[in-house]
């Protein structure tokens, strides 16, 4: 392997663990860290543009404003990368989506399935999400959540 292809690997992998921290602070409503890993000028359409965004700020106050609550609970998992380097400066990616959604406020759950479509930019040194989308190939909708599932533990439950 000569060295740019060692180094198209090692940009690879630095996009890689962007989604990965992109979907941690989702989970976690870690807002800051989510901010992290978005350009300013972030553009996001969820579920075929359902759910759009033209900015970064945006973007956070319309997720904080539908999950951030101790009573909303996600598990988003990213599979199955498919980075292409566009440039030194540009890339995208495909992702495999399996999410996991309670709102036990509003007594529902969800499990669903998409494609995530999105544009990478390197900016000062770090790749940035400038562009993210998702199309669904499923969801699933169960309410009320079933008396039989029992939550044992989260994260945002004050001790």
């Amino acid at each position: 392997m000569n060295a740019s292809s060692a180094d198209q690997l090692l940009q690879i992998e630095a996009i890689k663990r962007l989604k990965y921290v992109y979907l941690r602070a989702v989970d976690t409503h870690d807002w800051q860290l989510l901010e992290s890993t978005l350009s300013e000028d972030c553009v996001a359409r969820y579920d075929g543009g359902k759910y759009s965004f033209d900015n970064r700020s945006e973007l956070i106050a319309g997720l904080r404003g539908h999950m951030d609550s101790p009573n909303v609970l996600t598990m988003h998992n990213g599979h199955h990368p498919e980075i292409e380097l566009l440039s030194e400066s540009e890339a995208r990616g495909k992702w495999y989506l399996q999410d996991l959604v309670f709102n036990k406020e509003q007594n529902w759950m969800l499990f669903g399935t998409a494609i995530y479509t999105d544009h990478y930019r390197l900016e000062n040194g770090e790749w940035k999400i400038c562009r993210t989308e998702y199309e669904r190939i499923m969801e699933t909708i169960n309410a009320p959540i079933p008396s039989t599932l029992s939550f044992t533990h989260s994260m945002f439950e004050k001790k």
